[in-house]
């Protein structure tokens, strides 16, 4: 064992990083699919990188290196072979695999208190390796409470945090025998009727909050106008995402993903103008031309029919605002599903809340199921 090795912070190492994507991918073809070929010949199962982690959705850095980072991947095996395989085909891995990819350990430590592991150099034929087994439906329940062999109901799709289905959908599949794929396909985005009422939902909030900017400074309150225009910097992006059918990832990667959204540079210029002004008129109108390119992309959806994407003052008063419930109403009309369709606009957990607590939790979520049935 590299006992030296074994004491460096992986986060600064000197080792050339690779994005764990492709260190895992390198990892599945050249050591673990041709280990289960050649022990396991008759074993159907499904491999990549998927779940958790920086790396499966491409953000990681060589500091992602520092814990749960490294030469892994999921391993799925059918309910039948789980039962009756796993313990040697886990112990068959741990025994065979090699102690080293790439310069990186395929080994890692024992979990801490959290559960977190770090990258460790173990000695060959014992490899305490991170390659998780499970199984199609074990995963996906893991991360979704939803059994994949049950029908998808609209309460399941607008209480699924929007991180858990990127932890579904996302990375990569190296070997597929068991229609993983498809499990992932049918998860890909929210069906139309939910992503109407999800759309709806988010031009509610921002109306909720258009006004404020220049009332609350108006009363001699600087910090609070600021609270707020970050606030609604972030009900402007989460539309954008929801525009462009793509899932959001959690606050830590919200920012660097929103800003690798197609086409998104005007309106992300905008929002940071809103964000560096000094003054609450000056954040106004850079979140007044935001909302005027959210409603012409609302437009080129053709979702409703057209609405004037116009800037005016909010009724008698002197703040400027595109108004956003008419496009929260127009969206809604079109929702065919007779219970969404008169359903008040509380939207989904991921716009209701950011807390970890709630959102990274499937059994929290399925009691919050009643509010859209």
């Amino acid at each position: 064992m590299k006992s030296e090795e074994n004491s460096v912070s992986w986060g600064t190492s000197l080792v050339p990083f690779i994005p764990g994507l492709q260190l895992s991918q390198r990892y599945y073809r050249q050591a673990v699919g041709p280990l289960l070929e050649c022990q396991f010949p008759n074993l159907g199962y499904t491999a990549g990188l998927f779940g958790y982690g920086s790396d499966v959705l491409g953000y990681d850095t060589p500091l992602s290196r520092d814990h749960m980072w490294g030469p892994r991947l999921v391993l799925l095996l059918s309910e039948s072979d789980f039962s009756t395989t796993c313990t040697q085909l886990d112990d068959m891995l741990r025994r065979n695999l090699p102690v080293e990819m790439m310069g990186y350990p395929t080994g890692f430590g024992a979990p801490d208190r959290e559960g977190v592991r770090h990258l460790q150099f173990c000695l060959p034929g014992e490899v305490d390796h991170l390659i998780q087994i499970s199984t199609v439906e074990r995963f996906v329940i893991e991360e979704l409470g939803w059994e994949v062999s049950h029908p998808i109901s609209l309460a399941d799709w607008l209480t699924f945090a929007e991180q858990k289905l990127l932890a579904v959908t996302g990375g990569e599949l190296f070997h597929d025998d068991l229609g993983f794929a498809e499990v992932r396909a049918r998860l890909a985005y929210y069906p139309r009727d939910a992503w109407l009422y999800l759309l709806a939902s988010q031009w509610t909030r921002v109306a909720q909050e258009e006004a404020f900017i220049g009332r609350a400074a108006e009363v001699g309150d600087d910090l609070g106008p600021r609270v707020i225009t970050a606030r609604m910097v972030e009900t402007l992006m989460r539309l954008a995402f929801l525009q462009r059918r793509l899932y959001a990832p959690y606050s830590k990667w919200f920012g660097l993903a929103f800003q690798r959204l197609p086409g998104i540079l005007p309106l992300a210029e905008n929002l940071r103008a809103a964000l560096a002004a000094n003054c609450w008129q000056e954040r106004e109108d850079f979140l007044c031309a935001a909302c005027l390119l959210l409603a012409e992309e609302h437009n080129r959806l053709e979702l409703t029919e057209p609405i004037e994407a116009r800037i005016q003052n909010f009724y008698n008063r002197p703040y400027r605002v595109i108004f956003a419930s008419r496009f929260a109403e127009a969206l809604q009309a079109q929702i065919l599903d007779p219970v969404l369709n008169q359903l008040p606009l509380y939207g989904s957990p991921n716009q209701m809340t950011t807390s970890p607590d709630l959102l990274e939790n499937p059994q929290a979520w399925k009691k919050m199921k009643p509010l859209y049935e």
